[in-house]
Parts: C-alpha cells; structure tokens; sequence
C-alpha cells in the first residue's frame, strides 16, 4: 500500500513539470484572445494564419499536451527514466478520450508504479539486462497499461460524458435556477477536462439556437476557481505553500481571461477540498447567471467580452457571489499548508568535461 505523503509528493513533481507549460500556453491563448484571436476554435494552418490567431492555436496545442506532461511526470518521480515513455503514452490516451488531467494523474500512477514493479520482479537473461530500462520495461508497461486506459478506464468515461449531456438536456425544461447551478457545477469541476467539456458544448450547441443564457453560465463558471482561490490566498495565506502561491498568481491573470486550467496546480495538491469549493461556487454563480436572466452571444473571452453580454451588472453580481462562496470553502476547509509539503527536485549531477582532450 502507497503512502498518502508519497502520492502528494509525485503530483507535486507532476505540477513542477506542467506548470510552465500551463503558464506558457495560457498566456499564449490570453494575449491572442486580447488582440483578435479566436480562442474557441483552431485556425487551418492552410487558410493562413494572423499572428494572434497563431499564438492562441499554440496556446490550445500547449494545453492538450497537459495531461501528457502531467503523466510521464508522475511515472517519472515514481520509477524514474523508465516511467517517462509509458507515463507520457497514458497521458495522451486520457487527452484523447476525454479524461483531462485527471485522467493523465491517472495513468502516471499506472504506469509508474507498473514500471518500479517490473524492475522489481521482471527478470530477463543477463545478454538483455541492457534493453530492460529503454526497451522492454516501457515496452511492457505501455501495453498493459495502455489496454487498461483504453478499455477499462476509457468506456466508464464514455459512458459518464454522454450520461452527463442526457442529464443536461433534460433539465433544461426545469427549473431555471437548478439547471444553472448544475451547469456551473459541471463547468467548473474538472478545470477543462471531460465534465467541463460535456458542459460546453451543450452551451454551445444552445448557443446555435439562440438560447445565450448557458453559455453566461459556463463563462462565470470557468472565471470563478481562479477568482476564488486567489480571494481565498489574499484572505487566510497561510493555507497555501509558497510554490502554491507562486501558481495562485499566475492562474489569477489567466482567470480574467476565462482561462481555467491555471487552478490545475492548486487542485492537484488538494483535489477532493478545492474541486469541491470551486463547483459548489460556480453552481451559485450558475443558478444567479440563469435567475438574472444573464446571456452571452460570444462564447469565450472572459471580462474582456462582459460588457458585450445581455446585462453585465448580473454577470459581474453572479461572478463575484460565486468568488466569494469560493474563497470561504477554501479558507474554512483547507488547513494551513505546511512548507515540507513542497517538493524540490533533485539536479543532476554536474558533467565535468574538464578531463576531455582532442588529440
């Protein structure tokens, strides 16, 4: 059985390797979004590009990439070199599937902990102890654990997703209020990845009728995890470590652009208290967005397309009430961190080169 604290301490090698990835691609989406991106849709490369355009298309390519980079991180903190290959594979598969970073934390630990277990208990004759760690031990792993991702993970997920979009379609007809807490709920719950997507296209697809109410929801809903733990970090500092606080700093500024994946970081360290005060947040956001009668006719954009929106008093209103609700699960569920708590990585050796002569 793996200890809590050996867990913890390979998703904060994971969020040490991500985030400069997540930083990079979000403000790559940001200041594209600001001068004339498109940050809902991916430019054809044959049709040309606009700068902006360009730099927001690099930015959606840098976050489909997080799942893999948390993935092979996490294999690699627990089983070294060896996990990288079958953890970045795992990673990828769960981007593709629709599994989002969770998936990819997932399949880290598969693949990791199947890793450290061949090279355990693999044994192979002495001529091909060479190819264990490049060949055979990521080659093993990335099977087994890929056809677990694919058919035994993958389905379940499947299943949830559409599950999810039935669920939202039928309670469209109900109750204003319920339909957007339930919206936001979802919107906020995953930070991007296969619940929040369910959510977004079913706005967008309402979006398309004419419906605009829903895609308000699903705008607040994505701003208000960042608002909210940088309300809480400003309110109760003690509850963040000082690399969290580093992140909570980047996400804010990402947040204004509706740029949700900047909490990524912060969840993984905490996942259960966090993802539960972000969606109970949002789902008030939600439910205000619907009864103030809250639209949006763009879907994405952040405060920079709030003044646009069909009352934006309402939208700001249901924002700051969902930020607020927030930052006050946050600040009462979570626990002052603890500085040990952050990982520093180990470096590598230095290469001494100053033996080597050209003759």
């Amino acid at each position: 059985m793996f200890k809590k604290l050996q867990l913890k301490k390979h998703a904060l090698t994971g969020i040490s390797f991500m985030l400069p990835l997540v930083v990079a691609s979000g403000l790559l989406i940001a200041i594209g979004n600001i001068f004339g991106g498109n940050p809902s849709t991916i430019s054809d490369y044959k049709a040309g590009y606009s700068i902006w355009e360009a730099a927001v298309t690099l930015g959606v390519y840098g976050m489909q990439l997080l799942p893999g980079v948390m993935g092979a991180a996490i294999a690699y903190s627990i089983a070294d070199r060896p996990g990288i290959a079958p953890g970045l594979l795992m990673g990828m598969i769960a981007q593709n599937m629709g599994a989002g970073f969770l998936g990819g934390m997932l399949g880290g630990y598969l693949s990791g902990y199947f890793v450290e277990f061949l090279k355990k208990h693999l044994k192979v004759p002495k001529w091909a102890q060479g190819l264990m760690p490049m060949m055979i031990i990521p080659l093993i792993s990335s099977v087994v654990i890929g056809l677990i991702m694919f058919f035994v993970v993958g389905m379940p997920i499947a299943w949830a997703s559409e599950a999810l979009k039935n669920f939202l379609m039928s309670m469209q007809s109900g109750s204003k209020a319920v339909f957007g807490a339930v919206m936001g709920a979802m919107a906020a719950f995953d930070f991007g990845g296969p619940v929040n997507k369910v959510a977004s296209l079913f706005a967008d697809g309402l979006l398309m009728d004419g419906v605009y109410g829903p895609e308000a929801v699903k705008i607040c809903a994505s701003m208000i995890p960042p608002f909210g733990v940088a309300l809480s970090w400003l309110i109760r500092r003690k509850r963040y470590t000082k690399s969290e606080t580093d992140n909570i700093k980047v996400a804010f500024p990402m947040g204004i652009c509706m740029i949700t994946e900047g909490v990524i970081p912060i969840a993984a360290v905490d996942p259960i208290r966090v993802i539960l005060s972000c969606s109970v947040g949002a789902a008030v956001g939600g439910s205000l967005i619907m009864l103030l009668n809250v639209g949006s006719m763009v879907p994405s954009g952040g405060m920079f397309i709030v003044p646009a929106m069909i009352n934006p008093w309402g939208f700001m209103l249901a924002l700051a009430a969902g930020t607020i609700v927030t930052a006050a699960l946050l600040v009462i569920l979570k626990k002052d961190a603890k500085e040990e708590d952050v990982v520093v990585l180990d470096e590598e050796e230095d290469v001494d080169l100053s033996d080597i002569k050209i003759g």
